[in-house]
């Protein structure tokens, strides 16, 4: 098994989540001036999760959390509105903005393609992007976000892991579970 990246955090399944016991989830983001770098290794028995075959031509594409999907939320400090980011290992991607708190979900028109990389074997899964923020309006604002994914079992059940769930419900739109500062 490889070592963890720098900066990685370990997702963690909401509530009592048998099914998400077998996977290892690690996200990591890390800010390079005005470059947003998420990374996402999932390791376990892939086998089990319903996973898109890649495809030939990724595009933007709207319900990707359906299904399995690494997301990540960002927000400038303080701002109420924020970015909803999905990345589902189709290659197939979408950016939401949001006015506040599932407030006002479009597309954001400001991104027209996100290419991202996948790697995959039998029992490992990896996902990297690189985010230029100054096309967000980001760039120089300070960064809020919160790393997350849903993972979709055989049977057709979800797990929802993120770095923590402040709620009742798995709910990555809360602000209180934005825990990462960059």
């Amino acid at each position: 098994m490889s070592r963890s990246a720098p900066g990685s955090q370990l997702l963690l399944p909401f509530g009592d989540d048998p099914a998400a016991a077998p996977f290892h989830l690690e996200a990591t983001a890390l800010r390079e001036g005005s470059r947003l770098h998420l990374r996402y290794v999932l390791r376990g028995p892939l086998a089990s999760l319903r996973l898109p075959e890649l495809a030939p031509t990724p595009e933007r594409c709207d319900g990707l959390w359906e299904g399995t999907c690494f997301e990540a939320f960002l927000a400038a400090a303080g701002d109420e509105g924020y970015r909803e980011l999905n990345l589902s290992p189709a290659g197939h991607w979408n950016l939401y903005r949001l006015d506040g708190y599932r407030q006002g979900l479009r597309p954001d028109p400001q991104v027209r393609a996100l290419p991202f990389r996948l790697a995959r074997t039998a029992d490992h899964l990896q996902l990297e992007l690189t985010l230029g923020l100054e096309v967000l309006g980001l760039a120089q604002a300070p960064l809020e976000l919160a790393l997350t994914a849903v993972l979709q079992h055989g049977d057709g059940a979800c797990s929802f892991l993120a770095l923590t769930h402040p709620g009742a419900e798995a709910d990555f739109h809360r602000r209180d579970g934005f825990l990462l500062s960059l």
